[in-house]
């Protein structure tokens, strides 16, 4: 009740809003829940850790029931969603969901806590997203003394020959950006040379000033991805058709480097991102990467179905697409 007698610097409806002494109120997001030493729904442990102090950026790590304690499992580097401003690596949807892709997968999945706008600006959860691919890369080096923060389940049960990326709407903005360092022209190896085997693309986030597909040139100007990015990226260079955002801007790196094999995009038919999934698919198709890209159109669902509503059949069936492409 007491913030209702602050002054309002600015907001961003109907997702948060910033005070000028510089509090905000997120009024979206699901609650912070611990992690747990053995979940009983799906035998997944899970736990906290720190990559960096300064910035702070942490994770979880989910690490799913082991057949024997000397056992290799693939690795997934997951960026949640949430418009760069909302949601946790910590919160309770996240944790059910990436306990049921670390389960029914039986992969490692490293979540990252990257750094939140407003308080934190883009580009700082493209910063963290790669500090932190580089930091859990580094544990494929032996006897790497140069790691801070050691993670003993990524030493001992990491397989980093099926190493993977991926994320949800802004997360999987992040990790498209994550591939796109990798892959030009190798100017940006990762430790260890480890090379990305495929990236899971669920709904992703990109815009551009021109509307594409099927969506409304009326509203374009005001359509809520504009009105986010502006929001978390108010210094953006070219504004919403920065190639963070816009990967077809006329300056953004050529999409036939990107960095893996193999790429899984979903999109969702009731979904506002729909047909910049489609955009980003036909657009990578075209490009000249030598890679296979495949596209899951899940028709009649909302946005991030599968995290809200996992019991439901099309959740268990891109849980099950999401476990085969990670085999």
């Amino acid at each position: 009740m007491a913030s209702s007698t602050k002054e309002i610097d600015r907001e961003l409806p109907p997702l948060l809003r910033v005070y000028k002494d510089g509090t905000v109120d997120r009024f979206l997001g699901s609650p912070i829940v611990p992690p747990i030493p053995l979940d009983p729904e799906t035998g997944v442990s899970s736990k906290d850790i720190v990559i960096s102090q300064n910035p702070l950026i942490q994770a979880r790590i989910h690490l799913p029931k082991l057949t024997n304690q000397t056992q290799k499992l693939p690795i997934l580097v997951y960026y949640h969603g949430g418009a760069f401003c909302l949601e946790s690596a910590f919160s309770f949807l996240h944790q059910r969901y990436l306990n049921i892709i670390a389960s029914q997968s039986n992969v490692i999945v490293v979540s990252v806590e990257y750094r939140l706008a407003p308080e934190h600006p883009l580009p700082a959860a493209y910063d963290d997203g790669w500090f932190s691919l580089k930091w859990v890369t580094s544990h494929s080096i032996e006897n790497n003394n140069d790691i801070i923060n050691i993670e003993p389940w990524l030493i001992n049960h990491g397989d980093f020959d099926r190493f993977y990326i991926g994320g949800d709407t802004s997360g999987a903005n992040i990790a498209h950006n994550a591939l796109l360092r990798v892959g030009n022209n190798g100017d940006e190896s990762l430790p260890g040379d480890v090379k990305i085997k495929g990236a899971l693309l669920a709904f992703p986030l990109f815009w551009s000033s021109k509307p594409v597909l099927s969506e409304s040139v009326e509203e374009h100007e005001q359509s809520s991805p504009m009105k986010v990015w502006n929001f978390v990226y108010p210094d953006a260079v070219g504004g919403i058709d920065n190639p963070l955002i816009n990967p077809l801007a006329d300056d953004a790196p050529s999409l036939d480097k990107i960095g893996c094999p193999k790429i899984l995009i979903f999109v969702a038919g009731k979904d506002d991102l729909r047909d910049r999934g489609i955009w980003y698919y036909e657009a990578v198709k075209k490009s000249g990467w030598k890679g296979e890209v495949e596209l899951v159109h899940v028709e009649g669902e909302e946005h991030c179905f599968q995290i809200y509503h996992p019991e439901t059949q099309n959740s268990i069936d891109m849980v099950n697409r999401i476990a085969s492409f990670l085999a």
